[in-house]
């Protein structure tokens, strides 16, 4: 299954989605900046709002889970480090996943469980190589598989230009723009990725 068309291009497209989802929260962290434009300090202790004002209050911390989601999200973009990435990002996805149903967040658990179970799936896509975590003989995979092509890593560089600019610059009427890119990058990558893969099966 795993020299398949589709389920690589899937895996494929998950890194760059749940990678993105990171980087683009990352951004306001590092920049020292809230998640709303309000505070939330007079929130009850108990709300979700209280407990992100007190994250941000902090400074330090607040900027270095930034840094943390920004490493995970890059690691997984780049496809080449994907695996390592698919590691950092179940440890800090497994602890945003148990805040939101913790605090009152509305569907919010909805969207991060089903990041949580996305990053599963990368973890048992490479769990041949990451075994090796637990002791036991890695099997390495071909490097016929379509993941092993540059091109996966230029386009995820663009994903990552495109999102740091526009998390960055955060201007309205480039939103359309930068998704308009982002469509047709993806489309790109598609077909180029289709094309290279009926190029193996006959050579």
């Amino acid at each position: 299954m795993k020299n398949k068309l589709l389920p690589q291009l899937f895996i494929i497209y998950t890194r760059y989605l749940i990678g993105f989802a990171f980087v683009f929260a990352s951004i306001k962290k590092i920049q020292g900046m809230r998640f709303t434009t309000e505070s939330g300090a007079e929130n009850p202790i108990n709300t979700a709002w209280h407990f992100f004002e007190t994250l941000y209050q902090s400074g330090i911390y607040w900027k270095f889970l930034g840094i943390g989601q920004l490493i995970a999200g890059i690691l997984l973009m780049t496809q080449r480090y994907a695996k390592l990435g698919a590691v950092a990002f179940f440890a800090i996805i497994t602890n945003v996943f148990v805040i939101t149903i913790s605090y009152d967040f509305r569907g919010t658990p909805i969207i991060t469980g089903l990041m949580l179970l996305a990053n599963i799936l990368l973890l048992i896509w490479d769990w041949d190589t990451l075994k090796v975590l637990f002791n036991k003989e890695p099997n390495f995979p071909s490097q016929n598989r379509l993941e092993s092509e540059p091109i996966w890593i230029y386009i995820g560089v663009s994903f990552l230009i495109l999102t740091i600019i526009s998390t960055l610059l955060n201007i309205k009427f480039l939103i359309i723009p930068m998704l308009i890119c982002i469509i047709i990058i993806s489309c790109f990558g598609l077909v180029l990725g289709i094309k290279k893969y009926k190029n193996k099966l006959y050579n």
